[in-house]
C-alpha cells in the first residue's frame, strides 16, 4: 500500500464513521490535532522571530485550519449515527475544541 493510499484510507475511513467515536475524538482531534496545532504555532513564532514575511507566518500558523475542520466535521458525523448523551457532548467538545485552536 503506497503513502496516498494509506493518507487516502485515513481521510476516508473518518470521514464514513468507520473509525470508533472515542479513538477519533480522543486521539485523532484532542492528541494529535491539537499537537499538529501547537507545533504550527510554534513555527510560526520561530518564523516571525526570524522576520521573515507576516504572509508566511500566518500560513503556517493557519495551514492545520483545514485538517481541523475535517476532523470536526467527521466526529460530527460520526456521532450523528450515534444517540445519547456522550455522542453529543463529544459533537460539542469538537465545536469547542475546533473554535479554540483556530482563534488561539
Amino acid at each position: 500500500m503506497t503513502i496516498m493510499s494509506r493518507v487516502a484510507a485515513f481521510f476516508r475511513s473518518r470521514w464514513l464513521g468507520v473509525v470508533p467515536l472515542d479513538r477519533l475524538f480522543w486521539r485523532d482531534l484532542v492528541v494529535v490535532g491539537t499537537a499538529i496545532n501547537v507545533a504550527s504555532s510554534v513555527a510560526a513564532l520561530i518564523l516571525l522571530g526570524l522576520k521573515l514575511p507576516l504572509a508566511l507566518v500566518l500560513a503556517v500558523h493557519f495551514a492545520p485550519v483545514p485538517y481541523n475542520i475535517f476532523l470536526t466535521f467527521a466526529v460530527w458525523r460520526t456521532a450523528g449515527k450515534s444517540s445519547g448523551a456522550k455522542a453529543s457532548l463529544m459533537t460539542l467538545g469538537a465545536t469547542l475544541w475546533l473554535i479554540l485552536v483556530v482563534v488561539a
